[in-house]
């Protein structure tokens, strides 16, 4: 059984914060966060409008996860260099990982 593509995504809320989540469905998980839903993150609720700023292919769910935290703990100069194209996220996750393993 082979499992699903994840992907990790960043949103803007209205004040300019960055929200980093996964998913198999970025659209689907946007549409629910920018409802409001109940299935929708909480954090994001009341800080509309939202704007899907970046998205990219994390692997399997294990690996999404893995990103998705070490994403939520970068600065946001770093997040917004992702966002704007300046950086590669999934090169810099790859270096942090290999500087971790020396270690």
């Amino acid at each position: 059984m082979s499992e699903s593509c994840w992907y990790v995504y960043l949103i803007r809320c209205r004040h300019g914060t960055l929200y980093a989540g996964i998913s198999t469905d970025v659209a689907r998980r946007f549409a629910e966060h920018q409802a409001g839903a109940p299935k929708g993150a909480r954090y994001l609720r009341g800080k509309g409008p939202l704007q899907l700023e970046f998205q990219a292919i994390a692997g399997d769910r294990s690996a999404a996860t893995k990103l998705e935290i070490w994403v939520k703990g970068l600065p946001r100069n770093v997040k917004e260099d992702v966002v704007a194209g300046r950086s590669d996220l999934l090169k810099l996750f790859a270096q942090a990982q290999a500087r971790e393993a020396l270690q």
